[in-house]
């Protein structure tokens, strides 16, 4: 198996003056990368800003050999997308990796969403991910080569209570994923999501039930979990997805207390009903635990492709 390399590849890191993307950074700083660090610098429900969290993971690659460049600018905007890109362009050239991992928090329940919360969440996460990854993808496709990681979250996927804005704009980066990676395989661009798990400054959003039943289920790992919820050990998983040995796209993969395993959106075989007429709400009602029925299924790998799925499973 060959090494992990990023040598003569530039990276851009969204978010990661601290926690998660810090890590990133750093890692592929160390196996040669040079990196974009952009960070807002803001807390962790995105209010305010600093240059200090960015200048801080610059210096600490720099320091330590490797090459960096920070950068302020807020993702939340179709200019600043642009001018990150830009900004990675201006100082090494070329951009080859693009992690999506900037974001805040800010948890409500949903009878209390509002707009400022509901658009603030979905600005950044969502369409700050459009507005970093459209330039950035346009020069991947050019030069035939590119590596774009979504960071999404189980919130989004699987879902969690307070977190409907959150679990939204996730939920959307795995459907922006799924089509970038039907376009860009032929030019070369894979894509996928993640869902990691790990303490960060974000916790300080949650509410306290709800990491005291964290901390419950953290206690039920015993001696088996070790130092599994610390960045870290969601790092190695990213660096993958990011590098040139990676060789898959259209995935969603969780890194989640030291384990690492795919997600995927499945189709249950289902009820076939007629061909000639609609079935009726009855019928459907008769068969739904057919169509409920999850222990046949299959993964389709585009809309099309469960049109096939459909048609083959009609032909049985």
């Amino acid at each position: 198996m060959s090494k992990v390399d990023f040598t003569g590849r530039v990276a851009i890191v969204t978010g990661s003056g601290g926690g998660l993307g810090c890590t990133y950074a750093l890692e592929m700083a160390a196996r040669g990368a040079s990196v974009l660090i952009n960070d807002l610098g803001g807390s962790f429900d995105g209010r305010g800003g600093s240059h200090r969290m960015a200048d801080q993971v610059v210096d600490e690659i720099r320091s330590a050999g490797g090459k960096a460049v920070a950068n302020y600018t807020s993702v939340g905007s179709r200019t600043g997308g642009e001018a990150i890109v830009q900004a990675a362009l201006d100082a090494f050239g070329r951009v080859d990796v693009l992690i999506n991992n900037a974001g805040h928090l800010r948890n409500v329940l949903f009878e209390d969403l509002d707009d400022d919360i509901l658009d603030s969440i979905l600005d950044v996460h969502l369409k700050g991910a459009v507005y970093v990854t459209q330039p950035a993808y346009k020069l991947m496709k050019k030069q035939g080569y590119g590596r774009v990681v979504f960071a999404s979250s189980a919130a989004g996927v699987f879902g969690n209570p307070q977190q409907a804005a959150y679990g939204a704009a996730k939920a959307g980066l795995v459907g922006l994923m799924n089509v970038l990676s039907l376009e860009g395989k032929e030019h070369g661009v894979l894509c996928n999501a993640l869902l990691p798990t790990a303490n960060s400054r974000m916790a300080a959003a949650m509410d306290p039930k709800q990491l005291e039943a964290f901390g419950a289920q953290y206690a039920a790992f015993g001696e088996h979990l070790g130092r599994t919820y610390e960045p870290e050990f969601v790092t190695p998983l990213v660096v993958y997805l990011a590098s040139e040995a990676c060789q898959s796209t259209h995935g969603i993969y969780s890194a989640s207390v030291g384990r690492y395993a795919r997600a995927f959106v499945g189709i249950a075989d289902g009820w076939n009903g007629p061909r000639n007429e609609p079935a009726t709400a009855d019928d459907i009602g008769a068969h739904f635990d057919q169509i409920s029925d999850t222990s046949h299924y299959s993964i389709p790998g585009s809309l099309s492709d469960e049109f096939e799925i459909i048609n083959r499973n009609l032909r049985k």
